[in-house]
């Protein structure tokens, strides 16, 4: 069996905000790169054998510490990027209810039915996330892998890998936070979820998006 242990990047530094990052490259906040010392501190005895990493700026600063203390070489994979929101990305959504107040409502209501303006379809994202899990668990079968990636494709991936409905991710997996662990099994093709969102440390954070 494979066991995944999937992270939200650090904190960046549209956190406070809570602005839409999706693919825009944003940056870490002071916060986010200790988040990234105390996610190393746990891979340093979490016995991991690979780490796979988003293509995205904020998850691969997030993963540098972690494979600086393990020797692990991060495999970039551009499957693990978050979701696109399109036009939402980089705004909030007091700015949004200004913007497209319909659009809004309708995205709230159902994201998958109604992504925001030329954002991405939420299965064909699941769909890539899980298509990388699997990958993953062929490569390893008896390994233990690190994911660095983003909030959103956790929770649809995870809303498609149980069963759920995509576009009820943001009620059933209201948030993720910071470098918080997520831990995936996968045997013989089938995948179970074992831990969510469990933090390292005291401290908790983080936004939905």
């Amino acid at each position: 069996m494979t066991h995944i242990i999937f992270t939200r990047h650090g904190e960046t530094i549209w956190h406070k905000e809570n602005r839409y990052a999706g693919n825009s490259d944003i940056a870490l906040s002071p916060q986010g790169y200790r988040d990234a010392e105390l996610l190393a501190d746990w891979a340093r005895t979490a016995r991991l054998d690979a780490l796979w990493v988003s293509p995205l700026l904020r998850a691969q600063k997030t993963a540098g510490p972690v494979a600086r203390v393990t020797g692990l070489d991060p495999k970039i994979d551009a499957r693990l990027r978050e979701v696109s929101f399109g036009q939402a990305e980089g705004r909030t959504i007091a700015e949004l209810e200004q913007i497209f107040p319909e659009v809004l409502k309708a995205f709230l209501a159902d994201p998958a039915a109604h992504p925001f303006p030329e954002g991405e379809d939420l299965h064909a994202a699941a769909e890539r996330a899980l298509s990388c899990f699997y990958e993953i668990a062929e490569a390893y079968p008896d390994g233990r892998v690190l994911i660095v990636a983003h909030s959103s494709l956790l929770r649809i991936a995870l809303c498609q890998m149980i069963g759920v409905p995509i576009g009820k991710y943001r009620s059933i997996f209201p948030f993720v936070h910071n470098c918080s662990l997520t831990e995936i099994k996968i045997t013989s093709g089938r995948a179970s979820l074992l831990m969510y969102n469990a933090p390292i440390s005291s401290r908790s954070g983080g936004t939905a998006e």
